[in-house]
């Protein structure tokens, strides 16, 4: 990628911000999914039959009644598959159907095509399979004390922590359980396959990784890549649940469609989605800290069990994440941070917005919680004190915080949300309020923007310049409402000096740029905008050649800005000197193309730099609850934000309050839940609840941190879709200082995750509890004084 030419790295602060490229066609329904696209005649659907055990072997199956159904067309096993049956993103595992037994209750062990889903639904009622049920394991702490990975564990250490930890005044030791979350996309996972003349097929995705569609059809078909084409306009949301677990049903479509040579749509069901597909990891973290007297960290040893379920999918990568986010905002000066990938007989969890990081993020405030209870200060000036700062820049993997902008941001949220204030009005109303309870936290995100597998940091991007001046852009990245497409036509506009009008930008496809990435990790903007911003400046370097030898000018007499072109003392519409240049015979199309400079990670060390640059935010919840339900109100929010130079700061402050809405809902509603057989009892709406607009915070303040970023990202500006999604946590912390009241906050009482009412409830009761020992404690010691 060539240096960004001077002129091209302002930000858009004056620009007339545009809206979102489908917000018209969203709102009016008139945005086109695959589920919306006309049906072929001869179309077919497909349903599964799913596994009822958890860890068996498959006795026999009989799937006569199946292929005799009225409407079922054909039925496959493991063994009709073409190609290979695993279907796993990177290592293996991950079977497109069972074979001789299954993991997880919900797997796939038999596929049927039939004219209407209705009809394939019940048809796959019918089969009768026999099982010889194994032993499960079905919690981390379980995969932990058995031994069971699905990969080996790995450590990052830096300094000597267990020296530290004996030497240092105070410890706290404890655990918490780190509950999932469900991605409740409104769109659910959807392919449909269309067979063409040349064995190959055509398969619409709604994914975030079409290239990886392609790649594993053509696995399971035994076919060449390239007969594989995948198209993918938009997606009803993903968050990571279809950067990997959406090929499944790519290719599942496309055996059927290949047998039967007819189009073929594979739908789940909202029920059979949140049974078969992976979720956000559960984890359990233990852990052990020793601090000062001021509460200053000298010593931390964290071990992170993941719950990954049956096979790694991108568990690996997510546990890592999570590793790589245990310190958050907080130099630790002496640590040793462990991450097991631990095997349970569950459904294979994957991707979901922030990966691994916001369960390392969560471990490290509610560090922080217990070391401000133990002495006695407020969190946020622990939170302060152990901040990154000057002379506290190297994380526990070795990365230096180079931009010291933390300490700052905190401290100007501080005096913007009028928290000192606030936090000693609700100390004087706790004090008067028997029954109702408030609670404050500020609570900052320090977050790593970059795929930390390395090659992944790579884009490209197809450009074309019409005679008309209309410019057409093709990139690897997909749309999945996050406004990835507007930022990359108003990168297009701005690189070439034009309208923004002008721009078009076509649905992602295999056939116009290959081997992309996943559209993940937050680094669409910064992977695929770099990328045509280089189309851009390759043709717009073409164009000032032109003009130099056609009009004799010299370089810097060439321009194009607001839709003109400068030609030293001439001016012309851009159409106009797009039309002239190509009857010059001079190229209007271009391929780009970027990687991520700087990083690198040393596995076997455990020290490198995994990341390009760091986002960062800070949230201040307030929240009120009741005492004797644990029922409660976030009551307002104040966020700063860090996106560097904001390309559409419109865009960027909807991300962020979606992001801090799906943050608080993992903490505080969205429970999931198995039972002791390893089956998910949290499979509807019905008993899945997802924050709605009732729960956003009546006072909702978003702000961006003025201050562009000190890499040479795509104009300055920083990644913004997963970060502020761990500003959710300051509700969680906030829940925790309302529980903590009750006992004058001489206690952190434990609190669940997520903190639903009951959870609430519990850690008031734990409170009181204290209270009452402590009290009964007091008036034991001043009877034997009195006694004295």
């Amino acid at each position: 990628m060539r240096k960004l030419p001077s002129d091209l790295v302002t930000g858009f602060k004056s620009d007339k911000l545009p809206m979102h490229e489908s917000a018209v066609k969203h709102v009016t329904g008139q945005a086109v999914y695959i589920d919306d696209m006309p049906e072929w005649p001869n179309e077919l659907h497909v349903a599964t039959g799913k596994s009822t055990e958890a860890h068996a072997d498959i006795v026999s199956i009989n799937l006569d009644k199946v292929r005799a159904y009225p409407g079922v067309v054909d039925v496959i096993v493991q063994s009709d598959i073409p190609g290979e049956v695993d279907v796993s993103p990177v290592l293996s595992g991950d079977l497109l159907l069972a074979g001789d037994f299954v993991h997880f209750i919900g797997q796939s062990i038999f596929a049927v095509a039939a004219t209407s889903l209705r009809i394939a639904k019940q048809a796959v009622e019918l089969a009768e399979v026999v099982y010889k049920p194994r032993i499960s394991t079905l919690h981390p702490k379980e995969s932990l004390e058995r031994q069971e990975f699905v990969l080996p564990t790995h450590t990052i250490q830096c300094g000597d922590a267990k020296a530290a930890m004996e030497t240092a005044p105070h410890k706290i030791k404890s655990d918490i359980y780190i509950k999932g979350q469900e991605h409740f996309y409104l769109e659910g996972q959807i392919s449909v396959a269309v067979p063409n003349e040349d064995g190959g097929v055509l398969v619409y995705a709604s994914s975030q990784h079409p290239a990886e569609v392609q790649k594993l059809v053509a696995k399971v078909l035994g076919v060449s890549v390239a007969q594989v084409l995948v198209e993918v306009r938009r997606m009803g949301g993903g968050f990571g649940g279809k950067e990997s677990q959406a090929a499944v049903l790519g290719c599942m479509a496309a055996v059927l469609a290949i047998r039967n040579r007819c189009p073929v749509k594979y739908r789940m069901p909202r029920q059979d989605d949140m049974v078969q597909t992976g979720k956000r990891h559960d984890f359990w973290n233990s852990y052990e800290v020793g601090f000062s007297a001021e509460g200053e960290i000298i010593s931390a040893e964290y071990d992170m069990v993941g719950k990954c379920g049956c096979t790694a999918d991108l568990s690996d990568g997510v546990v890592d994440r999570a590793m790589f986010h245990a310190d958050n905002a907080y130099f630790l000066p002496n640590a040793r941070i462990s991450g097991y990938r631990g095997k349970t007989h569950t459904v294979s969890n994957t991707a979901f917005r922030g990966f691994g990081g916001p369960k390392g993020v969560l471990l490290a405030e509610a560090v922080i919680e217990e070391i401000a209870c133990t002495v006695g200060k407020d969190a946020l000036d622990v939170r302060k004190l152990n901040c990154y700062q000057e002379g506290k820049t190297k994380t526990p993997y070795g990365q230096d915080v180079e931009e010291n902008v933390l300490l700052t941001l905190i401290e100007e949220l501080e005096e913007s949300s009028d928290y000192r204030a606030r936090r000693e009005a609700i100390r004087e109303f706790n004090k008067q309020s028997p029954f109702l309870k408030k609670g404050l936290a500020l609570t900052p995100v320090k977050f790593g923007i970059s795929f930390t597998s390395k090659h992944l940091n790579q884009g490209g991007a197809l450009v074309h310049v019409y005679t008309d001046g209309s410019v057409h852009i093709s990139h690897g990245g997909t749309e999945m409402g996050q406004g990835l497409y507007t930022k990359v036509a108003q990168i297009v506009a701005k690189t070439f000096g034009i309208d923004y009008q002008r721009v078009n930008v076509s649905s992602t496809r295999t056939d116009k740029v290959p081997n992309a990435s996943p559209t993940a990790a937050s680094a669409g903007t910064d992977l695929n905008g770099m990328a045509a911003l280089d189309a851009v400046v390759t043709i717009k370097g073409r164009l000032q050649e032109f003009a130099m030898e056609h009009f004799s000018i010299a370089a810097d007499a060439f321009a194009i800005t607001d839709d003109q072109v400068i030609l030293g003392g001439e001016t012309m519409s851009f159409p106009e000197f797009i039309k002239l240049a190509y009857m010059n015979r001079v190229s209007l199309s271009s391929t780009g193309f970027y990687k991520t400079p700087k990083i690198g990670y040393d596995r076997k060390a455990a020290k490198g730099r995994p990341f390009l640059y760091f986002s960062n935010g800070a949230a201040v919840s307030e929240v009120i609850v009741d005492t004797f339900t644990g029922e409660y109100k976030v009551t307002q929010v104040d966020i700063l934000h860090d996106v560097g130079d904001s390309i559409n700061s419109d865009i960027d402050i909807g991300q962020i309050e979606g992001a801090f809405v799906q943050g608080m809902g993992w903490l505080t509603t969205e429970e999931l839940s198995w039972d002791e057989k390893g089956r998910i009892t949290t499979n509807s709406p019905a008993n899945y609840k997802i924050p709605t607009s009732a729960d956003v915070p009546e006072k909702f303040n978003v702000k961006l941190f003025d201050r562009a970023n000190s890499e040479e990202s795509v104009y300055r500006s920083k990644a913004v879709g997963e970060p502020p999604l761990m500003l959710g946590i300051s509700v969680w912390c906030a829940l925790k200082d309302a529980c903590a009241s009750v006992c004058d906050y001489q206690f952190s009482p434990p609190l669940a995750v997520p903190a639903t009412p009951e959870a609430v409830f519990y850690g008031m009761q734990a409170a009181q509890a204290f209270q009452s020992e402590s009290q009964s404690k007091q008036k034991t010691e001043k009877d034997q004084a009195a006694n004295l």
